[in-house]
């Protein structure tokens, strides 16, 4: 299989968000020897080996694009959410799947959708601790898309949601 990502490259792990690939070594899988990717996450420093051929199934993909952010954008400021009836562990359950996908519009749906929520009713530790990594996971990428600082995509973020609780 042809290497996606060459050492340098940034690519989004699902759940741990933006990693480096600081490395392509051959490594001893099963008894063969297998070129693996050596990520290390952005936001944490975690380091992974992620054998090249199994990139696509664990999820690992390229950043998203200036085209996709303005998608992202529109996720974050549409307010079609559906009503929310069930339980906060199963809503947890569903988000946690979302966010495991490593889908950028997914997660964007969950920070929206729990940004609403938050508007109405009080938020679970864990609904919280799940919002604030959907935010950073989005921030980080986002802000690496358009070449810009975190702190400034954090902005326009919190200013979407601002503009949404008004």
């Amino acid at each position: 299989m042809k290497q996606l990502f060459q050492v340098g490259d940034k690519a989004v792990y699902p759940v741990h968000g933006v990693a480096e690939v600081v490395a392509l070594e051959k490594r001893a899988i099963g008894g063969s020897d297998m070129p693996v990717y050596i990520l290390k996450i952005l936001e944490t420093g975690l380091k992974i080996m992620v054998p090249t051929i199994n990139a696509g199934a664990v999820g690992l993909r390229e950043l998203i694009s200036s085209k996709q952010v303005k998608e992202v954008y529109a996720i974050l400021k549409s307010r079609d959410v559906p009503r929310d009836t069930q339980t906060w562990n199963r809503r947890y359950r569903e988000y946690m799947e979302k966010i495991k996908t490593g889908s950028v519009f997914e997660i964007a749906e969950v920070l929206r959708d729990l940004c609403v929520l938050r508007g109405t009713k009080d938020l679970s530790f864990g609904e919280r601790r799940m919002l604030d990594t959907a935010r950073s996971l989005l921030i980080k990428e986002i802000a690496l898309a358009k070449g810009i600082g975190e702190d400034k995509v954090g902005a326009e973020i919190d200013a979407i949601f601002a503009v949404a609780a008004a």
